[in-house]
């Protein structure tokens, strides 16, 4: 008989990060958190033209076949027996994934002289011409797991955080207390700003843009060992860090918890019927679609309770 090494069950995959681990026994007890059979959904529809942040391509929807233009074009795709006018319509959909709610795949950001990323990649071995092959989103995991959300400015009791505003580690722990919550290892969890309360005005969402957690609070949220965290807005953090460090770091909390420790961050995700509601602990579900080459995924992400 061959010797077979046990897999250690803690062992972390470098293009998957902590996320992957999850035992069976806390995949069970996240489902069984539902008790009300009541769903929210964590995403604001996308459109032509939405709001993105600035260094991203436009979102974009464009028809490409439509009833009128299959008959002007002398297109039969069923050939010509066709009495009924049958017809159908198909559309293209230019953006990146990071349009609206999505999750950061562990290649998204980079550092250092080679470039790398979580796990070992880097450009000059893993980045080809359609994108990177070493933890990218095809390599995303499902997302199944317990949620907490954490209602900053619930607690502050005002609409929205102002722009720019940092939140630490010690407010982000009284959020949790107010609330009557703990963050356990395994959990997401997701820090309300307000930001969408304003979707999507221009000018509402320009007063509270990029509030968020400060390398503090990141810190605290790798200690209490969560696999992933996020936000309702573009950046996660706050933008600019409050502390960028020495040499000077303009996304702290992106390096340390995506490029340092693949904790995964989830960006635009929609928060403002949960908080109204107060639902705080909830089965998180969020399954990220496998495209080779893409630095994350859309998502439409569930609270259910």
């Amino acid at each position: 008989m061959t010797d077979v090494t046990p897999v250690d069950p803690m062992s972390v995959d470098p293009e998957r990060g902590p996320a992957a681990r999850q035992r069976p026994e806390d995949l069970l007890a996240a489902l069984a958190l539902p008790t009300q059979g009541r769903t929210f959904s964590l995403a604001l529809p996308r459109f032509t033209g939405m709001p993105l942040f600035g260094a991203h391509p436009p979102f974009d929807v464009t028809m490409y076949r439509t009833p009128a233009g299959l008959r002007g074009d002398g297109i039969e795709p069923w050939g010509p027996r066709n009495e009924v006018n049958l017809g159908y319509m198909a559309e293209t959909v230019s953006g990146t994934a990071h349009s609206g709610a999505h999750v950061d795949a562990l290649a998204h950001m980079t550092i250092g002289e080679d470039d790398h990323w979580y796990g070992g990649g880097n450009t000059r071995e893993h980045l080809g011409d359609r994108g990177p092959r070493f933890g990218d989103g095809a390599k995303l995991p499902h997302f199944v797991t317990r949620g907490v959300l954490l209602d900053v400015p619930g607690y502050r009791g005002i609409e929205a955080l102002p722009a720019h505003e940092p939140v630490t580690a010690d407010e982000l722990q009284a959020v949790a207390a107010h609330q009557g919550v703990e963050i356990r290892a395994g959990d997401v969890v997701l820090i309300r700003s307000g930001y969408l309360s304003q979707w999507p005005d221009p000018e509402g969402l320009a007063r509270h843009v990029t509030a968020g957690p400060d390398i503090s609070a990141a810190r605290w949220l790798l200690e209490q060992g969560v696999v992933a965290t996020g936000s309702d807005t573009e950046t996660y953090e706050v933008q600019p860090a409050p502390d960028p460090g020495s040499p000077a770091n303009p996304q702290p909390v992106h390096t340390l918890l995506l490029i340092e420790n693949g904790i995964y961050l989830f960006e635009s995700v929609y928060l403002e019927e949960i908080a109204r509601e107060k639902v705080y602990e909830f089965l998180f579900v969020a399954l990220p679609l496998k495209i080779q080459g893409t630095t994350g995924s859309m998502l439409d992400p569930l609270a259910i309770v």
